[in-house]
Order: structure tokens, then C-alpha cells, then sequence
């Protein structure tokens, strides 16, 4: 993605995000009903109003005896609790800048911004407030949280000039995250999840009352480690390499590469934080339907 290119969502994706719910566990149930009302418009408790179907829409929503009587389709659209601001966490260092051999112009900080992406729809589709915050080498980069289309616009603003950078910046620089992310705000954190410093961070503001959840976004050459010639592995965080015959290390690779992610999700979960781990190779919205579609437990 180059630095303004514009960020346009797979027709198909967005016909599939009208049948996600950005909410906190505790307005799934999981914590009981949220105290305030938002004026957000969903699948909640109160009807609010009619409209139109779309595709995409959950034929559950239809209310058929307006259908049997208009002979046209009307979705039943409902007040919502939802007492929380949204937030997009976005790992924008140097090893967002990978790509897939498979698809090699399309990096991990294209996927991040592009689910970035996703996840404002949703909160504008609820009316909800949201807004943005990138960390790489420079620092921390964000969009202050508010709503409606001209947030949207801001919050592409920055995502198209982001560029990928540096390593994870040191704590005293991660201020603003803590200023900005309130108790009780919801939280999205996009990233490889390797940086310690990242992880820590989440398991932090986890423990200090803020909702959060882990998209871990990988390479198929990640999961595959599809190498069968001698290859040179760079970090690009770090610079260090290592040489290596693919096919003789791909076992040990894979081995290792599994134990990893298995500790990560044990981890992550110790702390209440969801994680879902979406793939380069799939759709944009796979990992969203995992912690955001209908029956999901995040």
C-alpha cells in the first residue's frame, strides 16, 4: 500500500460486516447488560426503527409480517447498549513491512490498515465513537476518538501515510496510548505479536479495566514456511540473519513456530484478552467474524 493510496474495502467484506457487532463482552452478556444506552442502531433489546434490507443483512432482522403485508423486505433495527469507545491499536515497526511470496505487493501493514479499516465500519455502522493509534520507531502516531464519516476520513488519513519502521518504541514514548484509552473503552490491538513489549502493553491495560483483543495478523509464508532452497532470514527489526536450508529446518520451524503461538494464546487468554489470528492469504474479514460475528465469545 503506498502512503496514499486510498483504503478500499472487497465489496463482498463489506456486505459481510453488516452481520458483525463491534461490542464488549459485558454488553454480550458475558458481564452483564452495559449501564448507559448508546444511540447506536443494532441487534439489541429496544426497537428503534425500520429500514431497508441490504445484502448482507441477517434474515433473522427481517420482520416477515411487514413483508407480507408491503410485499418488500424491512429490516428491524434496535437502541443497543454500548457504553464504549473503540479503539484500533496498529503495530506499525519494521516487520509490518513483510510481504507474501504468494502476493508480494501486499505487506502486513497493508492487512492491518485494511482491517483497521473493517473495524471503522463497524463503528460508524453503530454509530459508535472510534479512533486510531499507530506505534513504530518514530513513536506513537493516533487519531483522537470521535464519530461519524468525517472521523473516518481522518482515520484513513493516517492510515495511508503510515509506513513501516523501527522497532517497538521505548515505554515512556506509549504516554498518549494510556491518556487517550479509557477504563471500560474497547480495544482492537493489530500486530505479528512477537514484540514482548507489545504484549506486555496489552496485558497492562487489560489489567487496568480496558477491554482488549488481539488480532494477530501472519503471513502465509509464516504458517507454511514454504522455503526448499537455501535462504537467507532477515529480521528486519534487529538486522540479524541467519542462513538456512528450508527444507531441512522447515520441521523445527514449524515445531517451534507452533509451540510459540500456543504460549502467546495461553497467555493472552490468562489475561482476558481475546485473540484471533487472521492470514494474509484470506479474507480481510476472517478474523473479525471469530470475535465479532454472530455466537462469537469475545
Amino acid at each position: 500500500m503506498t502512503p496514499h493510496a486510498p483504503i478500499a474495502l472487497p465489496a463482498d467484506v463489506r456486505s459481510r460486516l453488516k452481520a458483525l457487532r463491534l461490542l464488549p463482552r459485558r454488553a454480550r452478556g458475558a458481564h452483564g447488560i452495559g449501564q448507559h444506552a448508546s444511540r447506536s442502531r443494532g441487534a439489541g433489546l429496544e426497537f428503534a426503527q425500520y429500514r431497508a434490507y441490504e445484502p448482507g443483512d441477517e434474515l433473522r432482522q427481517i420482520d416477515w409480517k411487514l413483508y407480507a403485508r408491503s410485499d418488500r423486505f424491512f429490516v428491524r433495527e434496535s437502541e443497543r447498549e454500548s457504553p464504549i469507545t473503540s479503539w484500533v491499536l496498529i503495530d506499525a515497526t519494521a516487520s509490518a513491512a513483510q510481504r507474501d511470496r504468494a502476493r508480494p505487493p501486499w505487506s502486513r501493514l497493508d492487512q492491518a490498515c485494511a482491517t483497521a479499516a473493517c473495524l471503522v465500519e463497524l463503528a460508524l455502522q453503530q454509530g459508535d465513537r472510534f479512533g486510531v493509534i499507530a506505534v513504530n520507531g518514530l513513536g506513537v502516531q493516533l487519531v483522537p476518538a470521535g464519530s461519524g464519516a468525517r472521523q473516518r476520513d481522518r482515520v484513513h488519513l493516517l492510515l495511508r501515510q503510515l509506513q513501516a519502521q523501527g522497532g517497538w518504541p521505548a515505554v515512556d514514548t506509549l504516554r498518549p496510548v494510556w491518556e487517550r484509552v479509557q477504563a471500560g473503552d474497547l480495544l482492537v490491538a493489530l500486530g505479528d505479536g512477537f514484540d514482548e513489549a507489545g504484549i506486555v502493553l496489552l496485558e497492562r491495560l487489560a489489567a487496568a479495566r480496558r477491554e482488549v483483543l488481539q488480532i494477530q495478523l501472519l503471513s502465509a509464508d509464516e504458517r507454511d514456511f514454504p522455503f526448499t532452497d537455501g535462504h537467507r532470514f532477515r529480521d528486519p527489526e534487529t538486522g540479524e540473519e541467519l542462513l538456512g536450508d528450508g527444507r531441512v529446518i522447515r520441521a523445527d520451524y514449524l515445531a517451534r513456530f507452533g509451540q510459540a503461538q500456543h504460549a502467546l494464546q495461553a497467555r493472552l487468554h490468562a489475561s482476558g484478552i481475546a485473540h484471533a489470528v487472521g492470514y494474509m492469504d484470506q479474507p480481510l474479514d476472517a478474523p473479525l467474524r471469530l470475535l465479532f460475528g454472530p455466537g462469537s465469545g469475545a
